[in-house]
Order: structure tokens, then sequence, then C-alpha cells
């Protein structure tokens, strides 16, 4: 048991330690991973003063913008990854490791958030120091709490993607650019998703980036408690189930696509 517990603890370190490093191998290309996002969030910036919006609006868009760099990076670096590796002949030597999938994904994931938090922390910086946006960190505990289980629970859906853009094979890329916009919109992550209505608020707080917003907003903002949509220890609770169920549902989904490697020799759909 020991032993199984060790190997699976090295599967995770060694695709973390791949990532973790890969931003230092090309320091030419960190400038432009750094700055570009911030470009966006600069841009409503500029936005919301010439219209002469309040300066917590400024605020709204940096925790956005800041959590925009992870909801790309569960897009494009972990949910299309399988599908990717299978292009490259990669996939192959992931079903020979003697380790769980859950613990590739799982690896990967965590050197994600690495290299992922070095760009969210520029755009914080840009933020507070040369925008000088006001911000207020009112209850220490709950924005740890929002942030961390938001984490978990978008890599955790990543970790599920995966597997379903890997079955569903050549429509990985276009499942990846279907997504990235809509949840622009739904998220709110450039205003207060409140102003979506009742309705709409509650389809879009299935996604785990909605809830982490709404939440660290109230807790972050100065006023911020009027821009919520649900009380700030109704995200941390849902947050918190979806941070196991997404998990739960990642691990059913890799198993769904090594039966059907096993017994019918593919891994995508018929239509493929």
């Amino acid at each position: 048991m020991f032993k199984k517990i060790l190997r699976e603890l090295r599967a995770i370190r060694g695709r973390a330690y791949v990532r973790m490093v890969s931003i230092r191998r090309d320091l030419l290309l960190l400038p432009f991973q750094v700055i570009l996002p911030v470009l966006a969030v600069a841009a409503y910036i500029y936005l919301y003063r010439f219209i002469g919006a309040p300066p917590e609006y400024g605020t709204l868009v940096l925790i956005g913008g800041v959590m925009t760099t992870y909801w790309l990076n569960v897009l494009w670096s972990m949910a299309s990854q399988l599908y990717w590796e299978r292009m490259m002949g990669n996939l192959q030597i992931y079903f020979l490791v003697p380790a769980s999938k859950m613990s590739i994904l799982l690896g990967m994931a965590v050197g994600s958030m690495y290299t992922t938090s070095i760009r969210a922390l520029s755009t914080l910086f840009v933020g507070l120091v040369i925008f000088r946006l006001p911000i207020e960190l009112k209850n220490p505990v709950a924005a740890i709490l929002l942030f961390f289980l938001s984490l978990s629970a978008l890599y955790g859906m990543g970790m599920l993607l995966s597997s379903v853009f890997l079955v569903w094979g050549r429509e990985a890329w276009h499942l990846s650019s279907l997504f990235q916009e809509p949840i622009y919109l739904l998220s709110g992550f450039y205003f207060p998703v409140k102003s979506l209505g009742i309705t709409l608020a509650t389809v879009a707080s299935l996604i785990p980036v909605t809830l982490a917003l709404d939440g660290m907003r109230q807790v972050l903002i100065p006023g911020g408690e009027k821009m919520g949509f649900l009380p700030v220890w109704i995200n941390i609770l849902i947050l918190a189930v979806m941070a196991l169920v997404f998990p739960y549902l990642a691990y059913y989904g890799l198993n769904y696509m090594e039966r059907l490697a096993k017994k019918e020799g593919r891994i995508t759909t018929r239509w493929q």
C-alpha cells in the first residue's frame, strides 16, 4: 500500500515538475505571458474611469482578470491536454505508466496552478500598484477558502473535460473555443453576475469561477456586498461540493475512456 501511494506521489511530482520548470526554460516568452493578460484588464479599467464609475469597479475588473488566467489555463492546458498528447503520440506512454491517470492529471493541475499564479500575480500587481485600485480584506479566512476551493473545483472540471474532449476527438479544439467566450459572459468576469438576472445568474452558478468571483468580490471590494448574488458562505459551500464532485466524475470519465480503448480499440466516438 505504501509503495502504491509513493508511486502515485511520484507521478504527481513528475507531471508537475515539467510544467514548473518550463516557465524558466524560455524566459524570452515570460514578458509576453505576463504583459498580454494585463492589457484586457487595463482596457476595462480605463473604460470604467472614462465613464466616471466608482473606483471599486476597477477592482471588480481586476479580480475578474486574475481569475480569467486560471480559467484559460483550465480550458487550454487541462481540458485539451490529453487530446494534444494523443496528437503528439504521447498518450500511449500515459497508459503504460504504472500509476493512476488521476495522478497524472493531478500533477498537470498542480504544475498549471504554479505557472498560472505567476501571471495572476502580475495582473494583481499592476492593478494594485500602477492603477492603485482599492481593495479591502474584510474576511481573510473566507477569501482563502474561496480562492483554493475555486481552484480545486476549476481544475477538477478540467480533469473531467480532458477525458470528454479526448473521447470527442477532433472537436476538442472547437469545444475549447466554444466554451471560452460564453464563460466570460456567464461568469461575470468584468461585471457583477447579479446583473444577468436571477434565472441566468443561477444557471451561471454551475460554473465554479462564477461563484468564486461573486464571493471574492464581496470580501475584497469596499461595499462589495451590494454586488453579491449569493451570500459568501453559500458560495463557499457550493464550491466545496464542486471540489469533490468534479474529480469524482473525472475519475469515472477516465475509467470509461480506458474501458473504451481496451474493449473497442479506440478512444474517440464512432463518428470520428
